[in-house]
């Protein structure tokens, strides 16, 4: 199955059903299911601003985020240039209106859509 690295705190909020886009510099033919990976790296800014936007987001501590694995499953629905979400940022989103948390799984990730087992 395929499956896509996303940094923490971004890859938890898609997962868990709160953001329904992500954000990215390139395109993809790609559509249909595929699988969260949560990579090792954590964007601290990205959960500030998480923090500060939405303050009653049940969003864990920055140490309780799993990283460098499989954490959930969603629908690529579609790629688009704009929307009136506050998750959007461009240049272009990835549509996932569906997905759901999955026990942890650790597995590397790899740059752009890749072959992952559930």
């Amino acid at each position: 199955m395929k499956a896509l690295s996303i940094r923490q705190p971004w890859a938890w909020l898609i997962a868990n059903g709160y953001k329904p886009y992500e954000n990215r510099s390139w395109n993809t033919k790609f559509r249909g299911e595929f699988l969260i990976h949560a990579s090792q790296q954590f964007d601290r800014a990205g959960y500030d601003w998480v923090r500060q936007a939405f303050p009653d987001l049940p969003l864990p501590k920055p140490q309780d985020f799993p990283r460098g694995g499989i954490v959930g499953k969603g629908v690529l629905a579609d790629v688009v240039t704009a929307s009136s979400s506050p998750w959007f940022f461009g240049p272009l989103g990835f549509c996932i209106p569906r997905a759901e948390p999955l026990p942890f799984h650790p597995c590397r990730g790899k740059l752009g859509f890749f072959e992952a087992a559930p």
